[in-house]
C-alpha cells in the first residue's frame, strides 16, 4: 500500500505542474491586465501603469514568470521554511496572506452545508430506495429534480426575500393565526401521512396525529411569543432523548437488544442531570471548551454502554456514545437559544437576526454565544441554498446504489437466513452502496474548497470563490494560481483518501502497487 501511495502521490505531482503551467498561461494570456489604466483619466496614469507592470513583472514573458511563480511556490513545500511567496495581487497583498483569509470565509460557509447534504441525501436515497414507486419515492425525486434544476441566483434571492426580510418582520410581533398553524399542520400530517407508508388507517392515525401536534405547538409558540424567548428545557431535552435513544438503538443494534436500548436511556437520564450542572460552565464557554465538552460527553457515553455489557458490548457502546453526543447537542441549542433574546436586541442586530449579506455583523460585540449566534445567522441562507441545489446528487446516487444493491444475491441469502431487516439493510445494504458514493464526496470536497464562487457573490462572502473571480478580472494569474493550487492538491489528496476507503468499505477490493 505504501508503495500504492507513492505512486499515486508522485503521479500527482506531475499532473499538477503540469496543469498548473497551462492555467498560468491561459490566465495570463486572457486580456491586458493594464486595461483599466489606459482609459483612465489620472493624471498620473503612467506612473501607476509603471508601479502595477513592476508589481506583477509584466515585462518578463509569461513562460519565464510561471517559473518564478514555482520558485516561489515551491519553497511552501519546506517545512518551516517561512517563505512561502505565491506572489502579490493587483492591490499589493501577499496571496498567502489573501488565501488564509479566504479560505476560512469560504470553509466556514460551505462544510456545513456540504456535510448536512450529504447526511440528508444519502438517507432520502436509502429510504426512498426501500419504499421504491411509492408516493414517498416520487415526491422526493420531484422535489431533488425541481431544486436541482434551479438557478442558485434566484434560489438565494428568494431566500433573502422570504427567509430573511419576511421572517424578520414576522419577528416584530411573532403572532401566527389559527388558520396558519392550522394549515401548516395539515401539511405536516400530509408529509408524514405519506412518509410512514403501510395501511391507510396507519396513515391516517399517524398524519392526525401529527396535524394536531404541530397544530398546538405552534398555537403554544404564538402565544407565548416563543421565537423571542425560545428554549428547550430539561422536559423537552429528555422527551428528544428518549426519542434519540429509541432510534439511535434501532439503527445499531435492533430494540431486540435491551441493553444497549437501557445504555441509551440511562445516558438520555446522565445528560437531564447535567443540564443543570454545566448551566454555569456554559456562561464561560469557549469554542475549545465546547469541543472538550463534547469529547467527555461521548466518553462518558461509550464508558456507560462499556459497563452496560451485553452479548454484543460493541452495539451497546456505539448506540450510548451517539445517543450522548446528540443529547449534548440539545443541551448547547438550548444554550444558544437561551443567548437569542441578547443577540436579537443588541444595537448592531436591531432586531433583525437573519442577515443577507457578509459573513458576520460588523463591530458586533458579545460573549461566545452572542458572536456564534451572529455567525449562524450569517450562514442560515447560503447554507440552505446550497443544500437545496446539491441534495439531488446524492439523493439519486444512493438510492440508485442501493436499489442494485438490494437485488443482489448475498441480501437474499441473508433474509433467507433469518436475518432481521435491520442488519440486512445497515449491515450488508448499507455499506457496500457507500462504495460509489465514495467518489461523489471526494470529487465535492475538491470542489468545496474552490469555493461556491455564484453563492458567494450573492450573498457578498469574500471567499475563495471572490479570490478566483478577481484573479481572472483583473488578469492576475497570482489569485488564480493560489486558488487552483488549493483546489488541486485538495481534490487529489482526497481522490486518493477516496480510492483508499474502496479497500475498507469492499474487502474485495485490494491495494496493489
Amino acid at each position: 500500500m505504501v508503495t500504492y501511495i507513492v505512486r499515486r502521490l508522485v503521479t500527482a505531482a506531475l499532473i499538477l505542474l503540469g496543469a498548473s503551467f497551462l492555467v498560468y498561461l491561459l490566465t495570463a494570456s486572457s486580456g491586458d491586465p493594464l486595461a483599466d489604466l489606459r482609459a483612465s483619466n489620472a493624471p498620473n496614469k503612467q506612473q501607476l501603469m509603471n508601479a502595477r507592470t513592476e508589481l506583477l513583472d509584466l515585462d518578463t514573458p509569461a513562460p519565464v514568470r510561471y517559473f518564478k511563480w514555482l520558485a516561489g511556490a515551491a519553497q511552501c513545500l519546506v517545512p518551516f521554511a517561512g517563505s512561502c511567496d505565491l506572489g502579490k495581487s493587483v492591490s499589493g497583498q501577499p496571496i498567502t496572506e489573501a488565501l488564509g483569509i479566504a479560505l476560512v470565509q469560504t470553509l466556514t460557509l460551505v462544510t456545513g452545508a456540504t456535510i448536512l447534504a450529504i447526511l440528508i441525501g444519502i438517507t432520502l436515497g436509502i429510504i426512498t430506495a426501500l419504499r421504491q414507486y411509492s408516493a414517498l419515492d416520487y415526491g422526493v425525486t420531484f422535489m431533488a429534480f425541481l431544486f436541482f434544476s434551479l438557478p442558485i441566483f434566484w434560489v438565494a434571492v428568494l431566500l433573502k426575500e422570504y427567509g430573511a426580510i419576511g421572517f424578520n418582520d414576522f419577528l416584530r410581533n411573532p403572532e401566527i393565526p389559527i388558520p396558519t398553524a392550522l394549515g401548516i399542520g395539515a401539511v405536516a400530517g400530509l408529509i408524514v401521512a405519506v412518509a410512514v407508508g403501510g395501511e391507510l388507517r396507519r396513515r391516517l392515525v399517524t398524519g392526525g396525529t401529527v396535524f394536531v401536534a404541530v397544530t398546538l405547538v405552534l398555537i403554544y409558540f404564538s402565544a407565548t411569543e416563543w421565537f423571542k424567548t425560545p428554549g428547550l428545557g430539561p422536559v423537552v431535552i429528555a422527551v428528544a432523548g428518549a426519542g434519540i435513544a429509541v432510534a439511535v438503538t434501532v439503527l445499531v443494534s435492533g430494540l431486540r437488544n435491551r441493553r444497549a436500548l437501557r445504555a441509551a436511556l440511562l445516558v438520555v437520564a446522565l445528560g437531564v442531570i447535567s443540564y443543570f450542572a454545566v448551566q454555569p460552565l456554559l456562561d464561560q464557554a469557549t469554542a475549545l471548551m465546547i469541543a472538550l465538552l463534547a469529547l467527555a460527553t461521548v466518553l462518558v457515553g461509550v464508558a456507560v454502554g462499556y459497563f452496560m455489557g451485553g452479548y454484543d458490548r460493541g452495539q451497546s457502546m456505539r448506540a450510548a456514545g451517539i445517543t450522548a453526543f446528540l443529547v449534548g447537542v440539545l443541551v448547547v441549542v438550548d444554550r444558544f437559544m437561551q443567548a437569542w433574546p441578547t443577540y436579537f436586541s443588541n444595537s448592531r442586530v436591531r432586531g433583525r437576526p437573519i442577515a443577507t449579506i457578509g459573513a458576520g455583523t460588523p463591530n458586533i460585540e458579545g460573549d461566545f454565544w452572542v458572536l456564534s449566534l451572529d455567525t449562524f445567522t450569517h450562514l442560515i441562507l447560503p447554507t440552505v441554498a446550497l443544500i437545496l441545489v446539491s441534495l439531488a446528487s446524492y439523493t439519486r446516487f444512493t438510492r440508485s446504489s442501493m436499489l442494485e444493491i438490494m437485488n443482489m444475491d448475498y441480501i437474499r441469502t441473508a433474509r433467507a437466513k433469518g436475518l432481521s431487516e435491520r442488519s440486512v439493510i445497515m449491515g450488508h445494504a448499507f455499506r457496500n452502496a457507500l462504495i460509489p458514493i465514495a467518489t461523489i464526496v471526494a470529487f465535492d470536497i475538491g470542489a468545496l474548497i474552490g469555493g461556491a464562487v455564484i453563492t458567494e457573490s450573492v450573498f457578498s462572502v469574500r471567499g475563495m470563490g471572490f479570490l478566483f473571480l478577481d484573479g481572472i478580472t483583473h488578469i492576475d494569474p497570482n489569485p488564480v494560481m493560489g486558488v487552483f493550487v488549493c483546489v488541486a492538491v485538495t481534490a487529489m489528496v482526497f481522490n486518493l483518501i477516496a480510492d483508499l476507503a474502496y479497500s475498507a468499505l469492499d474487502p474485495r477490493v485490494r491495494i496493489k502497487a
